[in-house]
């Protein structure tokens, strides 16, 4: 049986690919492709909550998120 953290972990995992997805087919095609990185910053964020888990792996995401922007880089950036 998993422990309490496991437990945890891959609920929040699954809340927040749920919503990455809900982003990628609701909100994604109204707004445009913008995205400046390879992979899109929310397969990014699906890629590294399942490879490190919800927490390390949404951080991840948000600091890819905060390189995103015109003066940020741009090309492939995978998951390390």
């Amino acid at each position: 049986m998993k422990s309490l953290s496991q437990l945890i972990k891959a609920v929040f995992g699954y809340i927040f690919i749920v919503l990455i997805k809900v982003y990628q087919y609701l909100l994604s095609p109204l707004l445009g492709a913008s995205c400046r990185y390879t992979p899109t910053c929310s397969q990014y964020g699906v890629e590294a909550i399942k490879k490190y888990g919800p927490f390390k792996g949404g951080w991840l995401t948000l600091k890819r998120i905060g390189r995103c922007h015109p003066w940020g880089g741009h090309g492939h950036d995978p998951v390390p």
